[in-house]
């Protein structure tokens, strides 16, 4: 009955893994005044935005909205670094699920442009 009941746990446990959305990194990189990566273009999925601060000569941080909704109220919360970004460091945001559409990527810190990040 015990390895019954240990071979239903492990079948269980890949079942759920199976299902797991894998979670993707996306490195960007701040210099004075921009980042270096001007557009992305992702696919549906859940992604941790790493910030790396080079060579900007205090912290920074990272928004991700709606195009068109930059306001603070339509930013994505979760996409926000958990701690702004000393020079030469790097920090990540909390995992964010992103659906098909067209945002805007930009650091009112730095301050650098709006880039657009398309979600296919």
């Amino acid at each position: 009955m015990k390895k019954l009941v240990s071979l239903l746990v492990i079948a269980l446990g890949f079942a759920f893994n199976s299902f797991a959305q894998e979670v993707k990194t996306v490195n960007l990189q701040q210099t004075n005044g921009e980042f270096t990566v001007k557009e992305l273009k992702l696919s549906e999925g859940t992604y941790v935005f790493e910030i790396e601060n080079s060579g900007v000569d205090h912290e920074v941080g990272f928004v991700l909205a709606p195009e068109g909704k930059i306001d603070q109220a339509h930013h994505i919360k979760n996409a926000y670094v958990q701690k702004t970004v000393a020079e030469g460091a790097t920090e990540s945001s909390k995992e964010v699920t992103l659906t098909k559409g067209t945002y805007v990527y930009f650091c009112p810190l730095n301050p650098t442009p709006q880039y657009k990040l398309i979600v296919e």
